[in-house]
């Protein structure tokens, strides 16, 4: 069994259509074991007490020192023996800490195709770059932003009379469909990462 912690900072609505997908056998071999966040108002958390998920909340505004944070983070996920752990809509760059104890064992989504519009705002990003696609990303996290090797992307039109919310909304669809298969695949062992070549196995 896949221990999964989900890491998030708003409404996660990637964390529900994961939970979701493991309660319709969507993805086999896994459970979410507990749920992390560092913002107390947390819509994500909400559904997680509803849910009866175990949840861990420290406020990241009371620390400075993001080192400090994080290894903090690694010993209050000792006792799930965590396995993956799903950044899902958690708006902070982890540090070393964090990923040197789960190394290739963290994943990320992203709402571009990477390498293009790392960062915040990405959306907004591919509309003023004048795209006609962009999409989203699953990607293994390393010690940059939005840098690490990729393991899957889904892909979206991009209409001339787009805003930001809509382009969003249609990437967000597929985000919940990419990060749910991304997961399966992690869960079933078919995913191998060697350098910034990710293998998935039919």
């Amino acid at each position: 069994m896949t221990k999964i912690a989900v890491f998030i900072s708003g409404r996660g609505s990637n964390f529900t259509a994961l939970y979701e997908n493991i309660k319709k056998g969507n993805i086999k071999n896994a459970e979410i074991s507990v749920v992390f966040s560092n913002k107390e108002d947390a819509k994500g958390l909400e559904y997680a007490k509803k849910e009866n998920i175990p949840y861990i909340c420290i406020p990241s505004k009371d620390y400075k020192n993001r080192q400090e944070y994080d290894r903090l983070i690694v010993q209050s996920l000792k006792p799930y023996n965590i396995d993956l752990i799903c950044l899902a809509g958690y708006m902070r760059i982890v540090t070393e800490e964090l990923i040197n104890e789960y190394e290739n064992k963290i994943i990320n989504i992203h709402p571009a195709l990477l390498p293009s519009f790392k960062g915040l705002h990405a959306q907004q990003q591919a509309l003023e770059y004048g795209v006609k696609f962009s999409g989203c990303t699953v990607h293994f996290v390393d010690g940059g932003m939005d840098s690490g090797a990729i393991i899957l992307q889904k892909v979206v039109p991009v209409y001339d009379n787009d805003t930001e919310e809509t382009l969003s909304a249609r990437i967000l669809e597929q985000e919940h469909i990419a990060y749910s298969e991304a997961v399966a695949k992690i869960a079933e062992g078919k995913v191998t990462v060697k350098g910034r070549k990710v293998s998935i196995k039919e």
